[in-house]
């Protein structure tokens, strides 16, 4: 589930050394003889998050860092938080309201009826990823937002929206998500990020297949779910939990593995009346 859409550098050189540096396999479904290269078959190294690290998640603004926080995620319009690992919030699957209009008419998922499908809980419109071609059409758009997480220096990218087509009324299937997954893992790895599995634990066994390195999960604690992204992922997973209940059940069974915070609902920045970070 999403909960902010927002539209949100590498780290410094020698920062969070505990860090991994790992070659990856950019091609979804590859075999390991193809491991650790990229598009152009060249290495693709990229840098894992720490497990068990602080973590702050700021899609709703950016703020200077708590202490103890070594990982941040923050919107792709905002910029990475120096010496930190930095994750890049893209809205990967859906249009947001003020972006709808951008986008191809025919790259909107439509029902039988000519309407565009709707994420209602977000007023996002879903993006067509039925066929092949629509898929690579719709990537090129996507990954040139990756391409501005990338220069602008973060090391990695949280595509939202992964479970989307649970939400299309049967119109795009779990194959379709994970083959456009695909395509944005090979481009993140091309430019030497990881990706992040954002939510969608039903889907954490495609991960090889899919591509991804890491999750980001969404009240994980508060659903019991965090034990699948723990095995899929190796405890590389930052977990957000919007509820106090949520964050007690997460820390009582993953609390000294996995990267857990507690966050108010619009993710919103100090100074505001809704904002809420716990870490215990």
């Amino acid at each position: 589930m999403g909960v902010f859409r927002a539209v949100a550098s590498r780290t410094a050189p020698g920062a969070l050394s505990a860090a991994l540096i790992v070659a990856v396999s950019a091609l979804a479904g590859c075999g390991p003889a193809d491991s650790g290269k990229d598009g152009s078959g060249g290495p693709a190294a990229v840098r894992l998050p720490p497990r068990h690290a602080g973590f702050d998640y700021q899609i709703g603004g950016s703020y200077p860092p708590p202490e103890g926080v070594r990982i941040v995620s923050r919107d792709r319009s905002g910029s990475p938080a120096p010496g930190l690992y930095n994750i890049c919030y893209v809205n990967a699957f859906q249009a947001q309201p003020a972006e709808r209009s951008s986008w191809p008419p025919d790259l909107l998922l439509r029902d039988a009826h000519g309407a565009v499908v709707i994420d209602e809980d977000w007023n996002e419109a879903l993006l067509d990823l039925r066929t092949p071609a629509k898929r690579q059409r719709v990537a090129r758009r996507v990954n040139r937002w990756v391409d501005g997480c990338a220069g602008k220096g973060f090391d990695a990218v949280e595509p939202d929206n992964y479970d989307s087509y649970t939400r299309s009324h049967g119109l795009l299937t779990a194959g379709d998500a994970t083959a456009f997954m695909s395509l944005l893992s090979r481009h993140a790895h091309a430019r030497h990020l990881a990706i992040a599995q954002k939510n969608t634990a039903e889907l954490a066994g495609r991960r090889e297949r899919a591509g991804l390195d890491f999750a980001v999960a969404e009240e994980c604690g508060q659903y019991d779910e965090c034990g699948v992204y723990a095995k899929a992922f190796d405890d590389r997973v930052v977990d957000i939990e919007y509820t106090d209940r949520g964050l007690r059940a997460a820390l009582a069974r993953w609390g000294d593995r996995l990267s857990i915070v507690r966050r108010d609902r619009n993710v919103s920045t100090p100074g505001s009346a809704e904002y809420v970070r716990k870490t215990r």
